[in-house]
């Protein structure tokens, strides 16, 4: 039976207004597509493939033997501190680079930004023999020791934590600066001004109003700076000379050394558990000391 013109007009117009008001939607995800598609194939898909291989046997005796071995145990707690102390570092070198970027006249700020961005335009692997030179017993900083009396020895800063630490802030440094500048630069100076009017000291206006006020930077800094120390491979594989294992550097071991695919994928998916749990935290103090502030 044929509709009335009436009613098919109806029709077309209740079409053209769901269109008119999903078209946006089903634009932005026909755009995102592309995208979807990539991040499925490339990161979804090979860690689905990771999980089932961390089963293999049907069992969960490679999960046993990475939650409950002492020797495993240990290289993750080593790791989620080596992450802590890196965080921390970058944070206490961070938070004046990037007080001066966001306080500075012109032309400064564009001319610290370039240099916080430099080593950017190098590979971290590149870095990272720079740092032995340098560190080495017969590097720049022991002969510069020895030559000025200061020393009569080498002092050991390579193949240990120092030199894992050292390699580690200098690469993640500016994932610490850029969220503090960002942040400090909507902080309104006024009050800063009001304070000191006031006749508050230095030290109380940076305690009780200017760090609250920089708190989100802090925290998104810290996060994202522990979360990438988690997993870093080759600057402790290199400046750690085999005597500080990391978990990345466990995991490589397990697939190039002993050829054990099913463990090796069982410790990649604790040390991925473990930074999901590590955001979730971090994610909960920073909303509860925002409300704080």
């Amino acid at each position: 039976m044929t509709r009335s013109w009436p009613a098919e007009m109806a029709s077309t117009g209740g079409s053209a207004r769901w269109w008119h008001r999903n078209r946006n939607g089903l634009l932005l995800g026909l755009a995102a597509a592309p995208a979807i598609l990539f991040l499925f194939v490339l990161f979804l898909y090979p860690v689905a493939l990771l999980l089932l291989q961390s089963f293999a046997g049907g069992n969960l005796e490679a999960y046993h033997k990475a939650l409950t071995d002492g020797l495993y145990v240990g290289v993750l707690i080593d790791t989620m501190l080596i992450a802590a102390y890196v965080s921390l570092a970058c944070l206490l070198l961070g938070y004046p680079v990037a007080y001066f970027l966001a306080s500075a006249p012109p032309p400064w700020p564009t001319i610290g930004i370039a240099f916080v961005l430099l080593p950017f335009w190098t590979s971290i692997l590149v870095r990272t023999y720079g740092w032995m030179i340098i560190l080495g017993r017969n590097g720049i900083i022991n002969r510069a020791l020895m030559d000025l009396g200061l020393t009569s020895h080498p002092i050991p800063m390579l193949n240990n934590l120092t030199g894992v630490l050292i390699g580690m802030v200098h690469v993640l440094l500016p994932y610490m600066v850029f969220p503090l500048y960002a942040v400090m630069r909507r902080v309104d100076n006024s009050l800063v001004s009001a304070a000191q009017g006031l006749g508050a000291p230095g030290w109380q206006i940076f305690r009780r109003i200017y760090f609250p006020l920089t708190l989100p930077g802090v925290l998104a800094g810290i996060t994202l700076v522990y979360i990438l120390s988690i997993g870093f491979f080759i600057t402790p594989a290199l400046l750690g000379g085999g005597r500080v294992i990391m978990i990345a550097v466990l995991i490589e071991m397990q697939v190039r050394q002993f050829l054990n695919w099913s463990f090796a994928a069982a410790l990649s998916v604790v040390l991925l558990l473990a930074t999901l749990l590590v955001y979730l935290v971090l994610r909960r103090v920073f909303r509860s000391d925002l409300q704080w502030s």
